[in-house]
């Protein structure tokens, strides 16, 4: 699914039209997405989770014709014979809806929707109750949008930048912010900072941090087992943000022989630049998979951890 291809105002009809007829999704990991999709009685979608979250083919009679008709119009309708597929997927955190990549998510350019995505933005709601009202904030590698949407319909008032490097997830970000009514949002291009002038008072991310094979975009976190995008972010971050400016930051740290190699390697950075910082552990163990993948030898679990770091004054 080319960017180019998508007709963006057709793509915020059809996301408005899911929420008038009450769609929910919650998107589970690939591997319970596989297992729910194996059973026989799942193989065609009968209603519009299954066409929109499931990513199951469908046939026209399965949802409402205006429904195919807008799948249609915005170019994101797979058609082959009696055969029909979305090309996009749909979940919702509250009352928001957020397009992404349809499963499986194999192309170097997918919008990556995920368990991790409910899990940055619960952290990210927790820490805005106690975040005075940024003046200009950047979410890097915003994907399609939810991190930069909850802050900008949080605060208003700020100019809120979700940066990435992909193409279709800019498009995606910009349709989503649409359908939030958040017009603070901006989607902008922007290799981590590099593109993008001045200082912020809140940086936040949830990049990619799995050590992947393919070293597809939105997956592969670089060197450290997968922490190196993570650290370039901390990086980055400290040098452009403004004095008493926060970045938040939720990423998946390999644990090898008991030991936080991430954390170890921004302690010095943080306590440098930082008048405050707190790094917990979310969720001990998660992708647990994944250690039988090349590169995680060593590993115990990775853990998903959460970084609050205030730049000092």
């Amino acid at each position: 699914m080319s960017a180019n291809h998508i007709d963006t105002d057709a793509l915020l009809a059809l996301g408005q039209a899911l929420l008038r007829a009450g769609y929910q999704f919650t998107t589970v990991t690939p591997a319970t997405h596989r297992r729910v999709n194996g059973r026989p009685e799942n193989a065609w979608a009968r209603d519009l989770r299954g066409v929109f979250g499931w990513s199951r083919p469908f046939r026209a009679d399965a949802i409402a014709p205006e429904i195919v008709d807008l799948m249609r119009r915005a170019g994101v309708l797979d058609e082959r014979e009696d055969r029909l597929c979305a090309r996009v997927r749909a979940s919702t955190i509250g009352t928001r809806l957020y397009f992404h990549s349809a499963f499986p998510t194999h192309e170097e350019d997918a919008v990556f929707f995920g368990p991790d995505t409910y899990r940055y933005v619960a952290a990210l709601k927790r820490e805005m109750d106690t975040l005075a009202p940024p003046r200009r904030a950047v979410d890097i590698g915003a994907g399609g949008g939810p991190g930069a949407i909850e802050v900008a319909a949080r605060f208003p008032d700020a100019e809120t930048i979700a940066a990435d490097i992909n193409e279709r997830a800019l498009l995606l970000a910009g349709v989503n912010a649409r359908l939030a009514g958040t017009a603070n949002v901006s989607a902008r291009h922007s290799d981590l900072l590099k593109d993008l002038d001045g200082e912020f008072d809140l940086v936040l991310s949830n990049p990619p941090f799995i050590l992947d094979p393919d070293k597809l975009r939105y997956r592969h976190g670089g060197d450290m087992r997968g922490a190196g995008l993570s650290l370039q972010i901390v990086e980055a971050a400290l040098e452009r943000l403004r004095p008493g400016g926060t970045l938040l930051l939720y990423t998946g740290i390999a644990i090898v022989d008991g030991c936080d190699e991430f954390l170890a390697a921004i302690r010095p950075r943080l306590e440098a630049a930082c008048s405050q910082w707190r790094y917990e552990e979310l969720d001990p163990d998660i992708f647990g998979g994944q250690l039988d993948c090349e590169g995680y030898e060593e590993v115990d679990r990775i853990a998903a951890v959460w970084l609050r770091a205030t730049k000092r004054s």
